[in-house]
């Protein structure tokens, strides 16, 4: 079950988010962006959907509407259901968000030094559509056209 998160899951949120994303700091000499961003505010937006099975939360997507896409924001699971397509679910669930808001494509980022995202997306379908050096990080971008 996907559901939006609740304003009182906003530590799960965090913890969620700085677990998937801590081994990255060392590869990348600093904190990915989703761990410092602002996880409330995102809650009180409905941006931010829990992926859970059986009442146990295992991962969360954040999710924003723009006028010709849906962006993929972030993208967390938690370490130990890592590998076991939680986060393909959260990306199924994206592109059904897409379209159902009447939107045409799915677009997100990550860094390029998180070398398994650049393998995980394109096997989903997404195409690299740039890269390039923005706030203090090398982002790769990808998108993938719905039918």
């Amino acid at each position: 079950m996907i559901r939006l998160a609740r304003a009182e899951e906003l530590g799960w949120v965090a913890d969620t988010i700085s677990a998937a994303f801590g081994l990255y700091v060392a590869r990348m000499g600093r904190a990915p962006a989703p761990m410092s961003a602002d996880h409330a505010a995102l809650i009180a937006a409905g941006e931010v959907h829990l992926f859970e099975v059986e009442g146990e939360r295992l991962g969360l997507i954040v999710l924003q509407a723009k006028p010709d896409h849906l962006f993929v924001d972030i993208v967390a699971v938690v370490p130990a259901a890592q590998h076991r397509g939680v986060g393909r679910a959260l990306m199924r669930f994206a592109e059904f968000e897409a379209r159902r808001l009447g939107l045409p494509a799915v677009r997100l980022y990550t860094n390029a030094k998180m070398t398994e995202n650049l393998r995980f997306y394109p096997a989903l379908g997404y195409r690299q559509t740039e890269a390039r050096h923005e706030a203090g990080y090398d982002r790769v971008y990808f998108e993938k056209r719905l039918a």
